[in-house]
């Protein structure tokens, strides 16, 4: 009997070992990272017409295939809907989904899926028309509100009107295209959306300054990568690359100083730069792997402000998504 339980123990432990780098095997195996991202949220990811993508998340897909792969530019982009993302991430058609997905307890419980992080701090919001001289979600009564299904946006919309007493009617729709496309041409009052994603989309309006974002916030958005349940070193190695962007920004190292930065004699940054310790080891991954994010892809700062910031049309303020020692509540575990 102890020999069929120490063999039965030896099976579970060598499956359970064997599947612990399954998904950063394949994608070294692979060659490149299958990121799922949205089917176009500019700011987040977006694709042109070259069908080169950019955006937050994309940063972050981009920091992922830098740690595991040493080159950022190693990523096959999946756009997924807020439909089908987590179905496809389950069967395993991508890697890790990076496009401006909500963290909750059911998806988080309930789903087989995991959340690496948090990446942006946001909160939903409305876009109605100017000419509609509409000042608060609660003059909204009897009015369509555009909405994507699949989403927390849909069960927080319902909740605020319900608990509010007001009478609407949701104009559903599967993608994000579809939905902007109908309220453009008048078939709701109102868009309903992360206040990020609004200022994003705002833009693909025939014309913009029509249109206003309302002051009110009606709920908690924090988004973050996600990965599937049953592969700790997978969901470790997406976590730390994001935080490790974030820790970069708080010790001011940027990817155009971060080569100066190896005489430094802060452990921090000498952690960063892969000179002190030996990090990499816990991920199954080389000692350059933070340099390589910072080098290739920047910092947080970097990303935000290039994408959805100061550097790019949307000039969104960073507000929540400030460094905690700043204002906000960016805040990290330490790289160490």
């Amino acid at each position: 009997m102890k020999i069929i339980i120490l063999f039965v123990f030896l099976f579970i432990n060598t499956t359970f070992n064997a599947n612990a780098n399954q998904t950063r095997e394949n994608v070294i195996k692979r060659g490149s990272l299958n990121c799922g991202v949205s089917q176009g949220n500019p700011g987040f990811s977006f694709s042109n017409e070259s069908n080169q993508w950019s955006g937050i998340d994309v940063d972050i897909c981009k920091a992922i295939a830098a740690a595991v792969l040493g080159d950022a530019n190693k990523v096959k982009y999946f756009p997924t809907s807020a439909k089908d993302r987590f179905e496809i991430l389950k069967s395993s058609d991508i890697d890790v989904l990076i496009r401006t997905t909500t963290y909750t307890l059911t998806r988080d419980a309930s789903l087989g899926i995991e959340f690496a992080g948090i990446n942006y701090f946001d909160g939903q919001g409305f876009m109605t028309r100017k000419s509609h001289k509409i000042t608060s979600a609660k003059q909204f009564s009897n009015s369509t509100i555009c909405v994507e299904t699949g989403t927390t946006t849909e069960l927080n919309m319902r909740d605020y009107f319900n608990i509010n007493k007001i009478k609407y009617s949701p104009v559903v729709f599967d993608s994000l295209d579809e939905m902007i496309k109908a309220y453009d041409i008048g078939r709701c009052d109102a868009y309903s959306s992360d206040k990020a994603q609004l200022a994003a989309q705002r833009f693909k309006l025939k014309n913009p300054e029509d249109h206003v974002i309302l002051k009110e916030t009606i709920s908690k958005e924090p988004w973050g990568p996600v990965v599937r349940s049953n592969d700790e070193n997978w969901e470790n190695i997406v976590r730390w690359s994001l935080y490790a962007m974030i820790e970069a920004e708080e010790y001011g190292v940027t990817s155009k100083n971060i080569d100066s930065l190896k005489n430094s004699t802060n452990p921090t940054i000498k952690r960063l730069l892969g000179i002190e310790g030996s990090l990499g080891k816990h991920f199954s991954l080389s000692n350059e792997w933070s340099y390589n994010i910072i080098k290739q892809v920047g910092n947080y700062e970097e990303s935000f402000e290039r994408n959805i910031g100061s550097k790019s049309p949307f000039n969104i303020d960073r507000g929540l998504n400030k460094l905690w020692n700043k204002g906000g509540i960016l805040y990290v575990p330490p790289v160490r």
